[in-house]
């Protein structure tokens, strides 16, 4: 179960923004006036036509995604922790990636920043299902459930973006806030665009390019003990990358940038049609934080 979220919206001229407190306690919904839905390519970042809004956060897994032009550039959020457990006094960061308004800030996302090892772009749209259903809603409908399971835990929880109707961060910002942070663990969230026939789940994980190169091996044991636990969400490894679901990548300013032990996990292909029927469902969302949570204490208590 999702805690509140409480969303204050700001408007100075032309202008909008949003400052996001989150509180124990159980899901709630806003609904909104306009929504625009975004494209469903994963490269394309061509704003489409829209009328502003002011459109709200979806904040349970069982609404369906508001997308709107956004809010607003992202702000990472930290939330305290809610209960004692296996996780009391660790900060964990969760990375949900893309967001909801990025089609509609191509400018933005399409400036060139440093990964590591070689300038890429901010960030992207993302991918989506054949249905239309966006890979950044499904982000963070499962980020939204894992925050609440890891502070029930007693964790405290850094998300690096408030809602998914707003726009950015640049992967160096996303990066970074888990840096800061000092998380024992971060994750960034994903799920890919690959090829139809292609089915299951792939961890990557990074590899050594100097700054990130005392997490490299912390890493690839959280993503092994990580494996194993997402399997149980009924979700195979990768047909298509990886070695038995692990993928290193050297590509990724996420990992390339990160002093803390981190990974990407491309939860599904969302253009397989029976992965695809997995990745919108909200009850399978839940497995999948759920599976996530328990890998990251699997990890996090190891002798």
């Amino acid at each position: 179960m999702a805690s509140i979220l409480t969303v204050l919206v700001v408007v100075v001229g032309a202008s909008v923004a949003v400052l996001a407190t989150r509180g124990a306690g159980p899901a709630t919904t806003t609904t909104t006036t306009s929504s625009t839905a975004p494209p469903t390519s994963s490269t394309s970042t061509t704003a489409p036509t829209t009328t502003t809004s002011t459109s709200v956060v979806a904040t349970t897994t069982t609404t369906p995604g508001l997308n709107g032009p956004g809010l607003g550039l992202a702000v990472p959020l930290t939330l305290r922790a809610t209960g004692h457990g296996a996780l009391s006094g660790l900060v964990i960061a969760i990375d949900p990636g893309h967001d909801g308004g990025n089609y509609a800030h191509a400018s933005y996302i399409n400036h060139l920043v440093w990964n590591g090892r070689a300038k890429e772009t901010c960030d992207t749209t993302g991918t989506a299902t054949d249905a239309g259903y966006t890979e950044a809603l499904f982000n963070w409908n499962v980020a939204i459930n894992l925050e609440s399971d890891l502070r029930r835990l007693g964790a405290t929880v850094v998300l690096t973006r408030s809602s998914n109707s707003t726009y950015g961060p640049c992967i160096t910002q996303r990066a970074a806030i888990g840096n800061r942070a000092r998380a024992s663990v971060a994750i960034s969230i994903h799920a890919d665009g690959g090829p139809p026939s292609g089915r299951g789940f792939a961890i990557l994980t990074p590899v050594a390019d100097g700054v990130n190169n005392a997490i490299v091996n912390p890493s690839l044991r959280f993503a092994r003990v990580l494996r194993t636990a997402f399997l149980r969400t009924g979700m195979p490894v990768s047909t298509y990358d990886g070695v038995d679901g692990v993928q290193p990548r050297d590509d990724l300013g996420g990992t390339n940038l990160s002093t803390v032990p981190k990974v990407f996990l491309e939860c599904g292909n969302m253009r397989n049609a029976t992965d695809a029927s997995l990745v919108a469902s909200p009850r399978w969302q839940r497995q999948a934080a759920t599976a996530i949570a328990e890998g990251m204490v699997a990890y996090l208590t190891a002798g």
